[in-house]
């Protein structure tokens, strides 16, 4: 797994090129721990992942922990594979909203509301 970290501002691109499962997952946890305080606006680029279990829905569906900086997270570049996962986890679960969370195009401003 390589993870490289871009920050701009208040934002910050965590890129990922290999598989995201249980193995590789504390070191994803890792990369954002290390983030400094002012980013708000974390996106996690998928465009190298190659495959993607469980453990990404835990990256990207799983609360922020007591006392860690609230960010609003979202995702780009979902190969086939990953986008099946978080379609079907969207569809066993009716409260997955999937359009908070896959983004196509950066936003102009960033969004206002943590996740």
């Amino acid at each position: 797994m390589n993870i490289t970290t871009t920050i701009d501002g208040t934002r910050a691109r965590i890129s990922l090129d290999g598989e995201i499962d249980f193995t590789t997952l504390p070191q994803m946890r890792a990369a954002t721990t290390a983030l400094p305080a002012h980013v708000t606006d974390l996106l996690w680029d998928l465009g190298e992942a190659t495959f993607m279990d469980v453990a990404g829905l835990h990256l990207l569906f799983d609360p922020a922990p007591p006392g860690s900086i609230p960010r609003w997270t979202t995702v780009t570049g979902l190969g086939p594979q990953p986008m099946r996962l978080l379609t079907l986890a969207a569809e066993q679960n009716p409260n997955v909203d999937l359009t908070r969370v896959i983004r196509t195009a950066p936003p102009a401003t960033p969004p206002c509301a943590p996740a």
